[in-house]
């Protein structure tokens, strides 16, 4: 019986209590861009309503998934965004209804969560995206999508703020 009992307190207790602990999404890293998450309403910046965007953790909490929905026209389109233990960088992988893609990464900045595209080397005319989200001070969140054929002049292609809906 005092070999059960120590074989229990040695192996299987440790054992029990390290495998309910084992979250592989739980680093500060994977809650960098936490403050995203919500119902959102996400408006111009003449104040005009163009969309709402649904910020959910999936794949337990390993996942942040986007599900965003225009006001203004039938387009629609989710994201995956997670962070790459690998490469210590967030990556995003957008996938909409007019066929487009768009793969991005980086590192959240202070109160930025910043990704950008590489460039397309067999492309010349190919161009850089940078979507940059700001935490800001009362909640909201502002999404400043840019885009480069240099990396050098920014030309904005969407600036959305985010106001959470009410529940």
């Amino acid at each position: 019986m005092k070999k059960i009992l120590i074989f229990f307190a040695v192996v299987l207790f440790p054992a029990l209590f390290f495998a309910q602990n084992d979250c592989k999404c739980c680093a500060d890293e994977n809650r960098q861009f936490d403050f995203w998450i919500g119902h959102w309403n996400v408006y111009n910046p003449d104040g005009e309503l163009i969309g709402t965007n649904k910020i959910e953790k999936i794949q337990a909490g390993c996942v942040l998934q986007e599900s965003w929905e225009s006001n203004k026209s039938n387009f629609t389109g989710t994201s995956y965004n997670y962070y790459n233990e690998k490469t210590r960088l967030w990556e995003q992988l957008w996938l909409d209804n007019k066929g487009g893609v768009l793969k991005l990464s980086g590192n959240r900045q202070g109160n930025e969560m910043v990704l950008s595209s590489k460039p397309d080397k067999n492309n010349v005319s190919s161009v850089i995206n940078r979507i940059t989200w700001t935490l800001n001070r009362d909640g909201t969140v502002r999404q400043h999508w840019e885009t480069s054929k240099d990396s050098l002049d920014w030309k904005t292609v969407f600036d959305g703020l985010y106001k959470k809906q009410s529940d």
